[in-house]
């Protein structure tokens, strides 16, 4: 039977359980079990098992899921990233399904592929049989289990959290609209999820963040969406009470990829890619169990092995003959004195009387002269050495690249800006300020404040375009005025 209620609070930085309650109490999860489903999509993308670009076929099973649904009908083409966002905002569980079975081939075979990667995540008490959370038997997890989860979401993969702090979206056929209303009521919530069910309860994974400190909160088997809300909104409180200003970051580790190996039977997953122009393919992925052992092959029927002659006379009379050879090559070397060719010697004496001449005294060294610029060098084309000289320069010339300059920031040209300030002091304590506040999306920028005739700005370089926007994003989503700075 399932307890009634279950929390769990942890600071998000260190890892630390700062309150829980029936924690590791196996209970259903419900629509919490998308965070799975989609990390196990952003970690698909990560490895280029397909892109938010993939272009899904929807099946007959996933339109059957019962609501919160998008709405997709069977053999409809939707791209990955509105399936994903439709699960992350709006729960959808026709969505969550595509997804799944895009990734695996069938949700079974997904839902151990979120079972294996939920022990990797440390999930101990956790197993999943579908991909959407809605009940069935055995699809159990723990507020432990899904704070783990939700901290890895967030440190993990960072550049798609902004999913779960949008309040409405884009999901391809129309927009839709979160159902957390955490984001609205509770100051710095940025996510996670929402799920509900009759079994389960009104669950929520929530995490919220004030200045330096990240907490996440869990609540399993809330009475209704308010008094779950408010509840969360406690924990979260409590978790700011309990939680140190200065904790050192310690991110979790992230699992090692293993993709769609170890799940039994080969499994077979069509999908329509989308190509750059614009046309659409099948591609076909077959995943099999790995091998065991190596399989020596085996003679045909009837065969008989290949006689060894026996090669020991062989070698012994070639040894035989290589000491032989160098014996008569060392007395021919003895015999024969070496003598100069004639042409040599007389070069030799040559080069002698114009040393006697010149009044160099024998064995002296003699710097080359430089070659006049005027003199004329015969050849089969009767090409002059000034001409040869002005084709090799030709083609020297071709081959040659001028660099203006030489880039070493690998492509992050890009930076934002956080606002003009009256004083160079005032930007730099804004700037600090912005970094401490975000630190997963500015990390490694360049805080670099610009004086203006007017003021100071208070800018982040150092990053990607899509770093730059996603920083940006999130900036504003505090209510941080923000805007995109591009290469110069």
């Amino acid at each position: 039977m399932a307890a009634p209620y279950a929390a769990m609070v942890m600071d998000a930085r260190s890892g630390k359980v700062l309150h829980a309650e029936n924690a590791d109490t196996r209970l259903h999860p419900a629509s919490l079990t998308k965070m799975m489903t989609l990390y196990i999509a952003f970690e698909a993308v990560q490895n280029g098992e397909l892109s938010m670009d993939t272009v899904v076929s929807i099946s007959r099973n996933a339109t059957a899921e019962p609501p919160s649904k998008l709405g997709l009908r069977t053999g409809q083409k939707m791209k990955m990233r509105y399936l994903v966002r439709a699960a992350a905002v709006k729960s959808a569980n026709d969505a969550a399904t595509a997804i799944g079975e895009a990734i695996s081939g069938s949700e079974a075979a997904f839902a151990r592929r979120m079972t294996r990667t939920a022990k990797a995540l440390g999930m101990t008490r956790t197993t999943f049989k579908n991909a959407h959370g809605l009940t069935e038997s055995g699809h159990l997890s723990t507020a432990r289990d899904m704070t783990i989860l939700g901290r890895h979401m967030l440190y993990d993969y960072p550049q798609y959290y902004n999913l779960f702090s949008r309040r409405a979206t884009d999901a391809g056929m129309k927009t839709v609209y979160s159902h957390n209303k955490l984001l609205v009521n509770y100051r710095g919530a940025d996510g996670i999820k929402t799920g509900y069910t009759r079994a389960a309860g009104f669950n929520l994974v929530a995490s919220a963040v004030r200045g330096r400190e990240r907490v996440i909160a869990t609540v399993f088997g809330g009475r209704s969406s308010s008094t779950r809300d408010k509840r969360v909104a406690e924990l979260l409180d409590l978790g700011f009470k309990k939680a140190q200003t200065n904790v050192a970051l310690n991110k979790p580790n992230r699992p090692a990829y293993m993709g769609n190996q170890g799940l039994g039977p080969v499994e077979v997953a069509k999908n329509a890619d989308a190509s750059p122009s614009g046309a659409t393919g099948k591609s076909v992925r077959v995943v099999a169990a790995a091998v065991t052992r190596s399989l020596r092959p085996q003679l045909r029927p009837g065969a008989e092995p290949p006689a060894v002659p026996d090669t020991a006379p062989l070698v012994a009379e070639v040894a035989d003959d290589i000491t032989t050879a160098l014996e008569e090559v060392q007395v021919a070397e003895a015999e024969v004195a070496p003598t100069p060719p004639a042409e040599d010697s007389e070069k030799a004496v040559a080069a002698a009387a114009i040393a006697e001449a010149s009044g160099i005294a024998p064995g002296a060294s003699v710097k080359p002269m430089r070659r006049p610029q005027g003199v004329l060098l015969a050849s089969a084309g009767g090409t002059t050495a000034d001409e040869a000289t002005a084709e090799a320069a030709a083609q020297v010339a071709q081959k040659q690249e001028v660099v203006t300059r030489v880039s070493t920031s690998g492509g992050r040209h890009w930076g934002i800006n956080v606002g003009r300030y009256p004083s160079r002091y005032a930007a730099e304590k804004v700037l600090l300020k912005t970094a401490l506040m975000e630190t997963s999306s500015l990390d490694g920028s360049l805080r670099k404040v610009v004086g203006r005739s007017n003021g100071f700005d208070a800018n982040f370089m150092g990053l990607s375009r899509e770093g730059a926007d996603l920083a940006c994003r999130r900036l504003q989503a505090r209510q941080v005025t923000c805007f995109m700075i591009g290469p110069s």
